[in-house]
């Protein structure tokens, strides 16, 4: 995708200014991804105090055409204040704007094929389609399995696997959707009250709840039981999950328990020495740091702390 907005973009005299909300992971993805591509700037927002430490680490010190803004709100705030910008004509005037996150269909689109590459390990070991448990915050990643599905890949049921911030699995519940205020959990990156990737789910299935509820369960997971989800798996299976990943760990193996005959997969997201503190709590030891990790710790954070309003980015995108 970054090497595509660069070619594009070198073809014309502005730059493309990508803007990114991120609630953790994405962004250091995005700001590895686009590192160094000419013609391509990327500025990311994310929620102070809302990420972990590496994951700060890996938004914060690429430098180069990669900047970051620090917003003193909420993953939710960010969305809001990028989904504004793209509506507002003075702004688009002025800068040629995109996303690079879930919200850019070019992001989950390309998702569906890790589905693919996992079924193509699922079927020498096993028969008939899996169950799969997705960790789900913004809903890009579930949405993307599920076009998969629509496009011919053998999937049995799906997951909607959440923490406290279950805005979709309480939908799936009652049939009522209502977006939330986000709480902060240990498994941040889902930290998301109004998932904007799930009027595409809805889209998907022509609004038809009934036909919804027959494809996908939802889970909530709080934070005590992803803790305890950790400890057991490490212990048992001697697999250290990391907090997102125990979130669809827990969910699958509940989902499980009502259909003990079926079989199924859960999808990762992180390393879990993004959160060291929730993990080495839990399992009683160091984790051993990654050497594509060590680097981070020598360099600088560098990040501007704006206000979580719309009016505050688009002042500092201008002054640019």
């Amino acid at each position: 995708m970054s090497r595509c907005l660069g070619y594009f973009s070198s073809q014309q005299k502005n730059k493309v200014t990508v803007l990114v909300a991120t609630s953790g992971d994405t962004g250091g993805a995005v700001a590895n991804g686009f590192l160094g591509v000419e013609g391509v700037e990327v500025v990311i927002l994310y929620p102070s105090g809302k990420v972990s430490p590496v994951q700060e680490l890996q938004l914060t010190t690429c430098g180069q055409n990669i900047k970051a803004l620090e917003v003193k709100g909420s993953f939710d705030d960010c969305q809001s204040m990028v989904k504004d910008a793209f509506m507002d004509a003075d702004l688009n005037n002025h800068l040629t704007l995109t996303s690079a996150n879930s919200i850019n269909v070019a992001r989950w689109l390309p998702q569906q094929l890790y589905y693919f590459f996992a079924y193509q390990q699922w079927i020498k070991e096993n028969e008939g389609a899996p169950v799969i448990s997705v960790p789900s915050g913004n809903f890009g990643n579930i949405c993307a399995g599920l076009l998969a599905h629509e496009t011919g890949l053998p999937v049995d049921h799906f997951i909607a696997a959440c923490n406290v911030n279950d805005s979709v699995p309480e939908y799936l519940r009652t049939g009522n959707y209502q977006s939330k205020k986000s709480v902060p959990t240990i498994s941040n990156a889902m930290d998301v009250g109004s998932p904007s990737n799930f009027i595409r789910v809805l889209e998907l299935f022509q609004n038809n709840f009934q036909t919804i509820h027959e494809k996908i369960s939802g889970y909530t997971v709080s934070d005590e039981i992803t803790k305890q989800t950790i400890s057991e798996v490490y212990k048992n299976d001697h697999y250290l999950l990391d907090p997102h990943g125990a979130v669809a760990y827990y969910a699958l193996a509940e989902y499980l328990k009502l259909y003990p005959n079926k079989k199924g997969m859960i999808l990762e997201t992180a390393h879990p020495v993004k959160f060291p503190e929730t993990v080495e709590e839990v399992i009683k030891k160091t984790i051993e740091i990654p050497d594509a990790v060590k680097p981070l710790f020598s360099k600088e954070k560098k990040a501007e702390l704006i206000s979580p309003n719309f009016s505050a980015l688009k002042n500092w995108l201008l002054s640019q």
